[in-house]
């Protein structure tokens, strides 16, 4: 009987410890939640500490974002016609694309497309390296081209180079690298003039190609988004790393030379990623990725919203939980950072299954753990919900942030203010994470005033930094003589 009873009290005991770790990972699930959160008036003073930091930038009085000009000031109008060649290179893919403009009469862009992942050896190379790998791999894609392609057949290619990096423009064509980001570890390449750099390695092994124009992706999307849609007013990328551009009066930019052009408008790149405000919803986990990362207290907005973090902010959540739960689920890959990719997050998050099976297949194939309660994928999914929310909300600020500072401010018109304004988006987290897209759209429709609502558009612009800096070239090309100054 004795020992019955110490049976029964010992089941008793070890229950009540496991409903008391449950109860521990609720409250840190709460805790994450209340930390992450973005109510609308929060969300209404980050739109407006971005706006403020805009104008700081562009008179160069000590802003966290760069507020670069990019020299873009004339774009396509739809009459070109001929072939030309955009990369993107930066974050995880490389990508190079041929557009054929006008061909067989449609007026549209025919695209040939090849991309591959950048290898950690390139990352951590030297920038010669780094320049060369990129003219190694167009020659590649040049060489490849089919009989039938007429881009085979061009004496004179032009180029356009979307390089995913700080660069400060000097040119539309030439511009000086500010700082390696998005994990890089090159050991050399600040300050130098990248289209030069890509021209050199270009011309050394013998590829007879002009880099006609450098932009930034998200110049890159915005030059594609204003080709399909000529509302458009801004872009954003949100993929490994993330950036924004939007069209701002010359006059505006104290920092611009005088008389250096004639245009009233201009493309601006933000480099928003570095933006910073005391009132973020930084996360403790937040302070541990920004302390282990490669770049402490840099870019500390854009590790909270893109790709590149997103995935281990939910590692780190989950290692703590099963610290909590129990330590023997915990595997080496777990404990890695990086692990994670803002994918497999994604896939976690929209898993629709009774048993959510997709939160299962991760932990078994990316961290190598192959069983994990019903319950607990239960509370992992809603920690990728979370931090997904919490990113489009910060990106949803950070549109209205713009639309604030160049439309909707205090001297605005009756014109500005009641103008169709088109946002162009691309990046692998806003074009491969459906719920993203879905709470961006949301919070974007929240935090913008009830009267202004109608006239935001968020459109898509797919294949934008390498498409877009092709556009660039065509417009920059002797070839195509058309050319339109941006309304």
């Amino acid at each position: 009987m004795a020992v019955a009873v110490c049976a029964i009290a010992t089941r008793m005991c070890a229950r009540a410890k496991i409903r008391k770790k449950w109860r521990r990972l609720d409250c840190l699930l709460e805790d994450l939640r209340k930390e992450c959160d973005t109510p609308v008036p929060k969300l209404k003073m980050i739109a407006e500490a971005i706006a403020v930091e805009m104008r700081a930038g562009l008179a160069e009085g000590g802003s966290s974002m760069k507020m670069l000009p990019t020299y873009v000031d004339v774009l396509p109008q739809g009459m070109e016609t001929g072939n030309f060649y955009g990369i993107d290179f930066g974050g995880t893919y490389y990508r190079i694309v041929r557009i054929e403009l006008g061909s067989q009469n449609s007026g549209g862009i025919v695209v040939q497309e090849e991309k591959q992942l950048i290898s950690d050896y390139v990352k951590q190379g030297t920038c010669e390296e780094v320049f060369d790998f990129i003219a190694l791999e167009l020659k590649k894609f040049v060489e490849a081209e089919g009989e039938g392609s007429s881009g085979s057949i061009v004496k004179r290619r032009e180029l356009g180079f979307s390089f995913s990096f700080p660069v400060k423009q000097r040119t539309i064509s030439s511009g000086n690298l500010v700082k390696w980001t998005k994990g890089f570890a090159v050991e050399d390449g600040v300050d130098k003039d990248v289209a030069e750099c890509l021209q050199q390695a270009m011309d050394k092994i013998g590829l007879h190609m002009r880099v006609a124009a450098v932009v930034n992706d998200t110049v890159g999307t915005f030059c594609l988004g204003h080709y399909q849609d000529q509302d458009t007013v801004a872009a954003v990328v949100i993929g490994t790393g993330t950036n924004a551009c939007y069209l701002e009066k010359v006059n505006s930019i104290v920092r611009l030379p005088a008389l250096l052009t004639t245009s009233k408008v201009m493309v601006v790149n933000m480099e928003w990623g570095n933006f910073h405000y005391v009132g973020l919803p930084r996360t403790l986990y937040d302070g541990s990725l920004d302390a282990d990362s490669s770049n402490p207290n840099d870019q500390r907005f854009e590790k909270m919203i893109s790709g590149m973090y997103l995935g281990d902010i939910v590692r780190r959540v989950v290692l703590r939980m099963l610290q909590e739960f129990d330590e023997a689920l915990i595997s080496n890959r777990l404990s890695t950072p990086f692990t994670l990719t803002s994918r497999s997050v994604a896939d976690m998050n929209q898993d629709e299954s009774p048993n959510l099976d997709q939160v299962a297949a991760v932990f078994r194939d990316v961290f190598e753990i192959s069983e994990v309660p019903l319950k607990f994928r239960r509370i992992v999914a809603d920690v990728c919900d979370t931090v997904c929310r919490r990113s489009a909300n910060l990106v949803a600020a950070g549109i209205v942030g713009i639309l604030k500072k160049r439309w909707w401010n205090v001297g605005a018109s009756e014109t500005e203010r009641g103008r169709r304004l088109v946002v162009a988006l691309d990046g692998g987290v806003y074009q491969g994470y459906s719920k993203f897209r879905e709470y961006l759209q949301e919070a974007v429709g929240k935090i913008v005033e009830r009267d202004m609502t109608p006239y935001v558009v968020l459109s898509s612009a797919n294949h934008g930094p390498e498409v877009g800096a092709a556009l660039m070239a065509a417009s920059r090309s002797p070839i195509c003589s058309v050319d339109t100054e941006i309304a």
